[in-house]
């Protein structure tokens, strides 16, 4: 019998448990990949909640750049996505948000108008938060 702890919790659609060689994330997936920081943990579950997207998806830090993007932003142009001179502004709406808070942004460019939703995760306490962005669906109706 072990004197550890385990902790769970659910993080971007998955789950993380403390193990004594580190974290792993659940359901287990093809790897059975243990971190050896829950920062780390963190980072692949927010790799994948972008790659998983059915809309073009991308991470804003706080520099206003994009850490990781999905295949469909990458075709789209990151430009056409969100201007790298509103970018900021961008990651300034989705700092104050809570955990599991989000909101959404009507970016009008030229004759287009697309509608983001953002959210702000930590992920790593060194470097703060980030933003979580991706394009909603043509039918998404925004709740009051």
């Amino acid at each position: 019998m072990t004197d550890s702890l385990n902790v769970f919790f659910g993080f971007l659609g998955g789950s993380i448990m403390s193990v004594e060689e580190g974290y792993k994330v659940l359901p287990n997936h093809p790897s059975e990949r243990t971190f050896t920081r829950l920062a780390d943990a963190k980072w692949f579950l927010a790799l994948q909640w972008c790659e998983q997207s059915p809309t073009p998806a991308a991470i804003l830090n706080n520099t206003a750049q994009f850490s990781f993007q999905n295949e469909l932003a990458l075709t789209l142009n990151l430009n056409t996505l969100i201007p790298e001179a509103i970018r900021a502004e961008i990651f300034q709406l989705a700092l104050p948000l809570t955990p599991r808070e989000n909101t959404t942004y009507t970016l009008h460019l030229d004759h287009d108008r697309r509608l983001l939703e953002l959210q702000s995760v930590e992920i790593d306490p060194r470097y703060g938060k980030v933003a979580l962005i991706r394009e909603c669906p043509p039918d998404f109706a925004p709740t009051p």
